[in-house]
């Protein structure tokens, strides 16, 4: 354990940004898996709901800096790719 003020300080920070940031990226896994779970149910309507919410979890996983942006595009493009199939 740190001896000097600043550094408990930093390391009681960190631990607060580590537990926040496990739990959002565990939120951001969540919405995909349900959205791919109603695509293998083949549930459109379903899989559209769930595509704006993972979509949408993916987008403030980025701004909370969890992924790269261009991670999320990804994700998100791949998504999409089931989700035109699944309407199609």
């Amino acid at each position: 354990m740190a001896n000097i003020k600043s550094a408990i300080k930093r390391a009681k920070t960190n631990e607060i940004r580590r537990e926040r940031n496990a739990s959002q990226k565990s939120a951001m896994r969540t919405a995909v898996k349900k959205f791919l779970v109603a695509v293998d149910q083949q549930d459109s309507e379903k899989a559209a709901v769930l595509y704006n919410q993972a979509a949408r979890t993916l987008d403030k996983a980025v701004t909370k800096g969890l992924i790269h942006k261009n991670a999320a595009a990804r994700k998100k493009s791949r998504l999409v790719k089931k989700l035109q199939a699944l309407q199609a």
